[in-house]
């Protein structure tokens, strides 16, 4: 059985969780704790989410662990084939990486500095990416056909990680996207068994 670096706080493992969940995947991986040395010692950047394969081949990366547990399973696809959907998921993937990424660094300011060593300029940089992102959204709704795509779960995740560390924040002013969140925690049950915990 293959096993997963997991994190309940982590939106990249969500990522992962909830791929595996939508590719009907959860008899073949077994969550491993997220300090588990003999996975994440082999991993050279000892990062989370890391997935150990049957073979002992380690997979790094959330969007690579998500793409290799696509391909198990034909449906539903998450990586579309068609050039163009796929370009289109992947980029809405890398916005929904990028608002998490720079989520992160606002947090990690906050819990591993004192208020007096933050550099605001910084985190106000950081935050503006999330903001932007979260506005950008708003003006280009999200369509989904029949399931959702790597890109749409990116997305969703994103948005649930705001709704962690930042009390959710991004909710005013962006009815539109509120209601997309909505709709995919509807389509995806997993979404709402993955809510986020330190």
């Amino acid at each position: 059985m293959m096993k997963l670096t997991a994190s309940k706080a982590s939106p990249f493992v969500r990522k992962v969780v909830l791929t595996i969940a939508l590719k009907g995947l959860q008899d073949q991986v077994e969550p491993a704790d997220d300090d588990d040395r003999v996975i994440r010692g082999q991993n050279p950047l000892h990062k989370i989410p890391t997935l150990l394969l049957n073979d002992g081949t380690i997979v790094q990366d959330s969007h690579v662990i998500c793409e290799y547990l696509d391909a198990l399973n034909p449906q539903p696809r998450l990586f579309p084939e068609d050039v163009k959907q796929r370009v289109r998921a992947l980029t809405l993937a890398s916005l929904g990486d990028g608002i998490m990424e720079a989520a992160l660094m606002v947090m990690f300011e906050s819990r591993f500095r004192p208020a007096d060593k933050w550099v605001q300029t910084w985190v106000d940089r950081q935050q503006k990416k999330v903001d932007d992102g979260v506005h950008w959204l708003e003006n280009n709704i999200l369509t989904i056909n029949a399931t959702p795509d790597y890109g749409h779960l990116t997305i969703a995740c994103a948005l649930g990680y705001l709704d962690f560390r930042q009390k959710g924040a991004w909710r005013k002013g962006h009815p539109k996207l509120i209601a997309w969140l909505d709709d995919f925690a509807r389509r995806v049950p997993a979404f709402g068994e993955t809510i986020p915990a330190d």
